[in-house]
């Protein structure tokens, strides 16, 4: 016989969004169990950066940046074309700031602010320049007391040695540790707590980014006593007439029946792993990779459309691009490396097969990968290289090869990292035309030596400007490219996640084919069609909705609100 529990509202998946709709609805003083098909809680949110976009937050407005939602709004008509959706843009700017607000209020999670971090588009009406961003304090793993063993650990291609790093003056200080007294410090006292927390407890207590995200979410929902149940995956809903009233959970010791008398939230993360669904929405999906945890295989989406959900085909791009580098370990494990902060330094630039440039390598990443996908030819493999010199490799690293004084032989090695005397060589290794490279290079040193990039503008804008180097000058953005030997790192079409979800309504109730709510049944995070329409505006665009929109189905499920 099978397990029967009662609640009034059932969350599927343990991210941002799933954590955000159990403790809002617990708060509100419903019964709430949440459900995680994997061993441990976190999703991809514990992977990521943990930056939250929430126009208009009272993080912001403490730290003197204030403004009304018409700017937000203006910013997302310009940039969303015609993906815009007033409701969902309107729900989202309202909740947002109230849910930032919320959390501060009444849970573990406290925020820093980016008050310095503009929007990508600065030139689009209504953009920011700084103060729309938010990201959890860094919190101390051991206050989760046991409870720590359930937190997803972080990558070890993102990390150091299992230590998470946040954007900021940690990052600075890890990047001119070789060149700075006080950075020195700051990273010898960083490390020497890691090894510590290595050595007693097995893994680091030094949260941060998503890791610090997903911590304060869950000491949150254990505090207001949601029931966390991991290793239980959803076999299928259940429902009365049209109602969604609970699911059939497959767990260690068999089948569980969960009734859910005001709702399910699915929030399982998408659809990133999940191939066939991928070969049909995806451009180019036969050299794709994700950033995306194992389990994000699109279980939200089938159990949505197995009760009349609707996925949402007609976004601007079906994944919250990102680009990556395949990456061999020695021990022979496949991983993947995301190009988030080296695109932007000076000295560096990206690469088609002909050696030519295709974009300005500091906007956004979403931006890298779309211009790389329109600008291979259809038969040609979607790759390019990341280009840069010796001098740039030792300050700055490329992709998963560290800066001085870490080896790089390594990956050498392995084949990650391609090298050459000269520019021709390089090219020749990595099977680059060499006359294009050597063509391409001796234009942007022209331009580098006067602090411009006549091609494509990089650091003219406050966004890219953020992304390079500030003690490089006249424009943080570019350096010539001209101490060999020369380096190069193979990069692919990648992703964060997926946008084409769920089709919802501003109360994150999942739709049918009418456009009307299914009774009780919700999604959030990357289960839902994102509010961006499938455009990238800003960092922090997927976890501030996913936060956001688990905020709204917790609040309306517990509430009827």
């Amino acid at each position: 016989m099978s397990e029967v529990v009662m609640c009034d509202v059932l969350v599927v998946g343990s991210g941002a969004a799933g954590l955000a709709a159990a403790v809002t609805a617990a708060h509100r003083g419903a019964r709430v169990v949440l459900v995680e098909k994997a061993e441990v809680v976190g999703g991809t949110t514990a992977w990521s950066g943990g930056w939250i976009w929430a126009p208009c937050n009272p993080v912001a407005r403490r730290h003197g940046i204030t403004e009304d939602r018409d700017a937000p709004r203006r910013y997302l008509e310009a940039v969303l074309g015609n993906t815009f959706n007033a409701e969902l843009v309107d729900a989202f700017l309202q909740a947002a700031p109230e849910m930032v607000g919320f959390f501060e209020a009444h849970t573990a999670l406290s925020f820093d602010c980016g008050a310095k971090i503009p929007d990508t588009y600065s030139h689009q009406p209504g953009a920011g320049m700084g103060g729309r961003s938010v990201i959890a304090q860094p919190y101390d793993g051991r206050a989760l007391g046991d409870a720590v063993r359930l937190l997803r650990k972080p990558l070890p291609e993102t990390s150091f040695w299992g230590m998470t790093i946040q954007a900021g003056p940690d990052l600075r200080a890890f990047m001119t540790a070789t060149r700075s007294v006080g950075s020195a410090l700051h990273v010898a006292r960083r490390l020497g707590v890691h090894l510590f927390d290595l050595a007693r407890h097995g893994r680091g207590m030094q949260l941060r980014n998503g890791q610090a995200l997903v911590g304060r979410l869950l000491r949150s929902a254990l505090d207001v006593g949601v029931e966390v149940r991991v290793g239980h995956a959803v076999e299928r809903l259940t429902r009365e007439g049209d109602a969604v009233t609970g699911a059939v959970l497959r767990g260690p010791e068999g089948e569980v029946t969960v009734q859910a008398a005001r709702g399910v939230v699915l929030a399982t993360g998408g659809y990133p792993q999940d191939m066939d669904r991928r070969l049909e929405t995806f451009p180019r999906p036969e050299t794709h990779a994700t950033l995306a945890v194992p389990e994000a295989t699109g279980d939200g989406l089938r159990l949505g459309e197995s009760v009349g959900g609707q996925q949402a085909r007609d976004l601007a791009a079906p994944g919250a691009w990102c680009p990556v580098s395949r990456v061999t370990w020695p021990d022979g494990r496949q991983a993947v490396f995301p190009h988030i902060i080296d695109r932007g330094k000076p000295g560096v630039i990206g690469v088609l097969a002909n050696g030519r440039r295709f974009c300005n390598e500091g906007l956004g990443y979403h931006d890298y990968v779309r211009e790389m996908l329109e600008a291979v030819p259809d038969g040609e493999p979607p790759v390019s290289w990341m280009v840069c010199d010796h001098r740039f490799l030792r300050r700055y690293g490329l992709g998963i090869v560290r800066p001085a004084p870490v080896p790089i032989k390594p990956w050498i090695r392995s084949g990650y990292l391609k090298t050459g005397k000269t520019p021709e060589a390089l090219a020749t290794a990595c099977g680059i035309d060499p006359e294009g490279l050597r063509a391409t290079l001796t234009r942007f040193n022209a331009d580098a030596a006067r602090g411009e990039d006549t091609a494509f503008g990089r650091g003219s804008t406050p966004y890219t400007r953020l992304q390079g180097d500030p003690d490089v000058g006249p424009n943080p953005c570019v350096a010539p490219i001209d101490k060999g030997p020369f380096y190069a790192v193979q990069v692919v079409p990648g992703s964060f996640g997926t946008f084409a979800g769920l089709r919802t309504d501003g109360a994150a109730r999942v739709l049918d084919a009418g456009g009307d709510p299914v009774p009780g049944l919700y999604a959030a995070g990357t289960d839902m069609a994102s509010v961006m329409g499938g455009q990238y505006p800003a960092g922090g665009i997927n976890l501030g909705p996913a936060l956001t929109f688990g905020f709204i189905a917790g609040r309306h499920a517990a509430g009827g609100e």
